[in-house]
């Protein structure tokens, strides 16, 4: 089969972004002797949670920028995956917390005897994995099953995902729902029997997160090229004429809505242990709004556009917070605003909205003579 100039062109880029991003681990690798190349894991785990911010921002895209259905509620479903791998991760410190009890400190803090019955599946790494997806995915499908058979779309969606975020937030932050109140979880020490400090460890999961990428971006692009994928985009530009098409909208939103959070899941389980900790304040209503101007930024309903809006906007971020830390969410709203008002196509189609300027102009030119 012939490929297209435009997929060879795309599988280009995906080799060449795919071969960037290993080369921090290596750089890594190398040690401290090698230089001015050389990465130290600090810098290796921020990048990594740098590539879990993106693949979040992916999965907004599907929904977003794709299917047209602005969720304010990805940041849950992120904290969901990163609590369910947090349990886990509690459950291996064992005795060497601070109260050298088999509970986690909270627990013990609180006056707990036992571990609680919920908790118990936990030990085990696999069944922790698929809680990651799992968890997210089956409160999608309660709350996407009810907003979409009530036809709830638009804004009134927006503020249904945003108000399911908040309620969650509220019930997190509570230390009777045993996942340690405001504090969270912390002090993790290994993963899988390696410690989490070690350097192959960090260079382990900042290689786990960009795998996750590239088969989030996989995932992205299979589905876009499929008929599922045309319809998706359908209902983006027209809802009414697919359901006057014969299609049932609320099951391929449906489905859009659960993938979506089982991916922002995936890349919370990944967010936890390169930063070391969770705790309700991760999936605050605030949170999925930063999430917005990542994929604004970058460019919605683009395939890279997601990926570099978060990584630039959270390098930014780091810089700010130092400098003028008063001052961030002033300059995130302005800039938000700015790439709405100039920039409607994000980065990404900074250089197509240049040429179409140019050529209208010429256009123009051509007319006047």
């Amino acid at each position: 089969m012939m490929l297209s100039k435009d997929n060879t062109k795309e599988i280009g880029i995906f080799f060449i972004v795919a071969g960037l991003l290993m080369l921090i681990p290596g750089l890594n690798a190398w040690g401290p002797d090698s230089g001015a190349l050389s990465v130290s894991s600090f810098q290796v785990s921020l990048w990594g949670k740098y590539l879990t911010y993106a693949i979040l921002a992916m999965s907004l895209n599907l929904l977003w920028g794709y299917t047209g259905l602005l969720c304010l509620c990805q940041s849950l479903f992120f904290a969901l995956g990163g609590y369910a791998m947090g349990m886990y991760l509690m459950l291996m410190i064992g005795d060497r917390g601070a109260y050298q009890s088999t509970l986690p400190d909270f627990m013990v803090f609180l006056g707990y005897q036992k571990l609680p019955v919920h908790w118990e599946p936990f030990y085990n790494f696999w069944f922790a994995s698929a809680a990651v997806l799992w968890v997210p995915g089956v409160v999608a499908l309660v709350f996407g099953f009810l907003a979409f058979r009530s036809r709830i779309k638009g804004v009134y969606f927006s503020i249904l995902t945003q108000a399911l975020t908040y309620a969650c937030c509220l019930l997190f932050f509570r230390n009777d729902f045993t996942f340690g109140g405001n504090n969270g979880f912390t002090d993790f020490k290994d993963i899988l029997g390696c410690d989490l400090n070690a350097d192959a460890t960090v260079r382990g999961l900042y290689i786990a997160s960009a795998l996750l990428l590239l088969l989030t971006y996989g995932i992205t692009s299979g589905l876009l090229a499929s008929k599922f994928g045309k319809v998706q985009q359908a209902i983006r530009d027209s809802e009414n004429r697919v359901l006057f098409s014969g299609y049932s909208t609320t099951s391929f939103k449906l489905v859009i809505f659960c993938l979506t959070a089982m991916i922002a899941g995936a890349a919370g389980a990944l967010y936890v242990p390169q930063v070391g900790g969770i705790n309700p304040s991760a999936m605050e209503a605030a949170k999925s709004l930063e999430v917005v101007v990542w994929v604004a930024v970058g460019g919605r309903g683009t395939k890279w556009g997601p990926v570099i809006g978060a990584i630039l906007v959270n390098l930014f971020k780091s810089y700010t917070t130092q400098a003028f830390p008063d001052y961030w969410l002033i300059i995130m709203g302005s800039m938000f605003v700015f790439v709405v008002l100039v920039m409607p196509d994000g980065i990404v189609g900074v250089y197509k909205q240049v040429r179409a300027s140019i050529a209208q102009k010429r256009s123009l030119q051509t007319v006047e003579v």
